[in-house]
């Protein structure tokens, strides 16, 4: 699994990258690939100049449906591949990779589903927050040229037994880095807890308000994830912000309780996603559309590190704070008790409503009421 945290770090680099299908590279499919999204020129020509015959696009499943390329392979998480015109530069890469509109006229006769070594390169990319999209060239097993520079260290090579470890581990661990007071204006008593996942990858925040040892049972819980722009600029466009500060102070009347603070910014895509389908939301799409025209799925979080940092504070017993489903669901898995739940509504206005109806249509929230007028801002 080091390898392919390895790996991560040199494709946000913008580096190239080698995957083999296991670790015996020798006897193994390999490809040469690079992220899409900080691909330069540079780039672009050592892929042409080790690889042997096409240029392949891997894009996942969600972004080739956008494109209307996925009607000869049914959905998988492997991805689709379609090979690059000669003359193809990275901007014009990119712009096939995020663009509403394909400005090539591509045929799904030409895509394929995307070999084992492609889907591992484009499984690192969407694990580390970068456009899900990767471009490659195969890479025979004696390529004296791809192996000359992975002996100097230019070139990673990666196994996909290393990334599938990576990407799947289903018992993410937390650890305890430090806590201190933070007042703050709804909850000045707030105890600000920090804990760091294992991997290194992010860093969460427990809130703790209240006396501890008077704290009501079940204990009020809010799973927050990060909203830059609605939590800390009041953006318009999302209701996040107005539930940040209506879960502290509902906390703060109640006796106290837990705010989780998961760093998991635009629904698990990162922020520089997340500005990416702002923008296609501008032309037309809605919150799912545009994170699925980007190559992700509707909602790409996870809740295991809330998981981790609630059985780290010792809470069994929930009355969780949650307009969303998926939340209740995920603690009831991992063992936690959902005893109530607390619906949070925010104000509607001509920014967000479409955001909300989103939310209710496509993704099952229990915000009807607030769609309906029935239930007031707060």
């Amino acid at each position: 699994m080091y390898q392919a945290e390895r790996g991560l770090f040199d494709l946000q680099r913008g580096r190239l990258v080698c995957v083999a299908a296991d670790s015996g590279p020798e006897r193994s499919p390999r490809a040469l690939l690079a992220a899409v999204e900080g691909l330069t020129l540079h780039g672009l020509n050592m892929l042409r100049g080790v690889g042997n015959g096409a240029v392949w696009l891997t894009v996942t499943d969600h972004r080739a449906r956008a494109l209307g390329l996925l009607s000869q392979h049914p959905f998988s998480r492997k991805g689709v591949s379609l090979p690059l015109p000669q003359e193809m530069t990275p901007e014009k890469v990119l712009e096939i990779a995020c663009a509403v509109t394909c400005p090539l006229p591509l045929s799904a006769t030409e895509t394929r589903r995307a070999t084992e070594v492609e889907a591992g390169g484009l499984e690192i990319a969407r694990f580390a927050r970068l456009l899900p999209a990767v471009i490659s060239v195969r890479v025979e097993s004696a390529n004296s040229k791809i192996d000359e520079l992975i002996a100097t260290g230019e070139v990673l090579s990666v196994c996909t037994a290393d990334i599938t470890a990576m990407t799947e581990n289903e018992h993410l661990e937390v650890a305890h880095v430090s806590e201190g007071p933070v007042p703050l204006v709804d909850a000045e008593d707030a105890h600000f807890m920090s804990f760091r996942e294992a991997t290194g990858m992010l860093e969460h925040i427990a809130i703790l308000t209240g006396d501890r040892s008077n704290w009501p049972d079940p204990i009020p819980v809010r799973i927050h994830s990060a909203c830059l722009t609605g939590d800390l600029f009041g953006s318009l466009r999302c209701d996040c912000g107005e539930q940040l500060r209506s879960s502290l102070r509902i906390l703060s009347a109640g006796g106290g309780g837990v705010l989780i603070y998961l760093f998991q910014e635009g629904r698990g895509i990162g922020f520089g996603n997340k500005l990416r389908a702002y923008s296609l939301q501008q032309q037309g799409l809605d919150t799912v559309d545009a994170d699925c025209t980007l190559g992700f799925g509707a909602d790409e979080r996870r809740y295991d590190a809330a998981v981790a940092i609630l059985r780290h504070l010792e809470v069994e017993r929930v009355q969780l704070l949650t307009n969303n489903p998926e939340k209740v669901r995920a603690m009831r898995e991992a063992g936690i008790e959902v005893i109530d739940r607390q619906p949070l509504y925010g104000t509607l206005n001509r920014h967000n409503v479409r955001y909300v109806k989103a939310k209710v249509q496509r993704a099952g929230h229990w915000l009807g009421e607030m769609l309906a007028g029935a239930v007031p801002g707060k």
